[in-house]
């Protein structure tokens, strides 16, 4: 599992105080990096390798200012040319949060799906974590 802390940011609040729903898959995305180098080491985006093909968040309490989010992120499952990767959002030891995410292994080039290779399978299946 990866583990990233995010402060949350004023401009981040809405009208009712709490951290914007709409924040929720930005701080997601920053805290697949550490997935994203396993395809792209140096993040150079002319040689990306992944796409999204599915994002789903489901908020499950509130979220604050002034207080410290943990996001964790793991891997829940891996098909052939896919993956899903399942993060939670954490502040005050509560889960606020669940994201999953449907990446795909892609050619730019070709415009078409790619089998993951076994090095990819084996790096993904190193943060595994099976759910319930």
């Amino acid at each position: 599992m990866f583990t990233e802390k995010v402060m949350p940011r004023f401009s981040e609040t809405d009208a009712l105080g709490h951290i914007n729903n709409t924040v929720l898959p930005v701080w997601f995305e920053a805290a697949r990096v550490p997935i994203f180098k396993f395809f792209t080491p140096d993040l150079n985006p002319h040689n990306w390798k992944l796409i999204i093909a599915k994002v789903e968040v489901s908020f499950v309490g509130e979220l604050f200012y002034a207080h410290e989010v943990t996001i964790n992120s793991s891997i829940e499952q891996i098909g052939n040319s896919s993956f899903v990767i399942r993060q939670e959002a954490w502040q005050q030891d509560k889960c606020c949060a669940i994201g999953k995410t449907v990446m795909v292994r892609y050619d730019f080039a070709s415009k078409t799906k790619q089998m993951l290779s076994a090095d990819e399978k084996a790096a993904l299946t190193q943060h595994l974590v099976a759910t319930s």
